[in-house]
């Protein structure tokens, strides 16, 4: 068995992956700021972690995922202030828009979703203890962290201080480097703009701040696996590593994964630049395991282009795939199907359709070569169901890889097009007792041997055989 290897944006290289804990692996991605509907370059990035989440599962791991929703920032207070309505009216709406599209996008539920607003007094205490260590100082209109005070700086980017300039224009911050931890709120700010009372006055807390408080609250000092679009690696990834790890004194993440852009005539999909396509938009036109084989045809790491023929594309990827799936579940409950019949061919591509699945989903979540190895199981499917017999314990094989490849770590959704996996098991313990029962003990064994390589565990009972997967 090979081992995961991750592209680890700190050091550029790809390397072994060995979580802080051998069973356990804290992930922490940077979800979006909720003031506006969200695009399909934000579902490139779920998607891509979504598959990193189900994968690490696959590898034995426990999950622990948290994706936090920036629910008070400068574009929810301008949509805001536009709609004459509150920050938080605005941020609920299209939260529940992120929320809404993220279940139909089939992606797994993450065990937790920070709101920023929730979070504001870890917040507070976290910029108090970096004022307190000298990292940080008090000025006119807020707080800021000291970029020259951090020795580390620069270090995920290869940003060079002396040529850095963050934030808005006429800050009494003392240098152009440094960032705002917590912003003191103006005379005159309209009724839009939410604000808290902190010990240096009324305000509220600067952008990169958030997820260094939220993560550290919910997944401890140091996380195994941090990452969110490539477009944050600079500012917001490497003030998150300064401003936690001057507070902390530990390291702050071992992986950083950055997700590609998804780019339309060679621009970044940007709901500020207007070449979006919200993901609501796309799935009025295409299903959601259309929209995943698209997604996932271009490796994570790597920028993607957005355009219709590439989506058509995934939509008939998809389709040939979910064809075969059905194939097998067709051929199966045939008359054609016999228990005793074997094909080598179609075993031997299951078994092969396994071991380059792994092999490319081990190298940096390679999803393009691991969609060709199911692409070549695909074509022994339908070279094996062009005639009877049919090799029932082959196909079984077969439909469970796509059950557990395609669907468990991959993410499309089988359940509309088949008839379900426990049919299916149920099924073939049926045939299983018939061999029994007659005297077949050797294939009643093969078919109970394919179920247990198919990650079905069988137990054999006085009312009959039992299973779970």
């Amino acid at each position: 068995m090979t081992e995961l290897r991750l592209e680890n944006t700190l050091s550029g290289e790809k390397e072994a992956f060995e979580p802080l804990n051998d069973d356990r692996v804290l992930l922490y991605v940077c979800g979006l700021t909720v003031s506006d509907d969200p695009h399909l370059g934000h579902a490139r990035t779920w998607v891509s972690f979504d598959v990193l989440h189900r994968y690490l599962e696959h590898k034995g791991y426990d999950v622990k995922h948290v994706e936090n929703v920036t629910d008070v920032d400068d574009k929810i207070i301008d949509r805001a202030e536009e709609e004459g309505k509150t920050a938080a009216e605005v941020a609920a709406r299209y939260a529940e828009q992120v929320y809404d599209d993220m279940g139909a996008l089939n992606l797994r539920r993450v065990d937790v979703r920070p709101h920023v607003t929730e979070h504001v007094d870890e917040i507070i205490e976290m910029t108090e203890r970096l004022v307190d260590r000298g990292y940080a100082y008090e000025a006119e209109d807020g707080v800021y962290f000291d970029v020259s005070e951090f020795d580390g700086y620069g270090k995920l980017s290869g940003q060079k201080v002396e040529e850095l300039e963050q934030g808005e224009e006429g800050a009494a911050k003392d240098a152009p480097e440094d960032f705002a931890l917590w912003k003191l709120a103006e005379d005159g700010d309209g009724d839009a703009e939410p604000t808290w009372d902190s010990p240096w006055g009324e305000g509220r807390p600067g952008w990169h701040i958030e997820c260094s408080a939220m993560s550290t609250t919910h997944l401890g000092e140091t996380v195994d696996i941090h990452g969110g679009g490539r477009d944050l690696v600079f500012p917001h990834h490497e003030n998150e590593i300064a401003q936690t790890e001057a507070a902390t004194g530990e390291e702050f993440t071992r992986y950083w994964l950055h997700v590609g852009p998804l780019r339309v005539e060679d621009e970044k999909m940007s709901s500020s630049l207007g070449n979006f396509w919200t993901v609501h938009e796309a799935l009025e036109e295409y299903d959601a395991n259309e929209i995943r084989a698209f997604l996932v045809s271009t490796q994570y790491s790597k920028p993607q282009e957005f355009t219709r023929d590439a989506l058509d594309d995934g939509a008939a990827r998809w389709e040939r795939l979910r064809n075969a799936y059905r194939a097998c579940e067709e051929a199966m409950d045939s008359t054609g199907a016999r228990a005793k019949h074997a094909d080598d061919e179609l075993r031997a591509a299951t078994e092969a359709a396994r071991e380059e699945f792994a092999e490319a989903m081990d190298d940096d979540l390679n999803t393009p070569e691991a969609l060709a190895a199911l692409d070549s199981l695909v074509n022994a499917v339908n070279a094996h169901v062009e005639e009877p017999p049919y090799d029932y314990i082959g196909l079984f094989g077969a439909w469970r890889t796509f059950e557990e490849l395609a669907g468990d770590i991959l993410g499309f959704d089988f359940s509309g097009d088949g008839d379900g996996a426990g049919r299916i098991i149920e099924a073939v313990l049926a045939l299983r007792e018939e061999m029994r029962d007659d005297g077949e003990y050797e294939t009643a064994d093969a078919l109970r041997d394919a179920l247990e390589e198919a990650g079905v565990e069988v137990q054999d009972t006085d009312e009959g055989a039992t299973y779970r997967l």
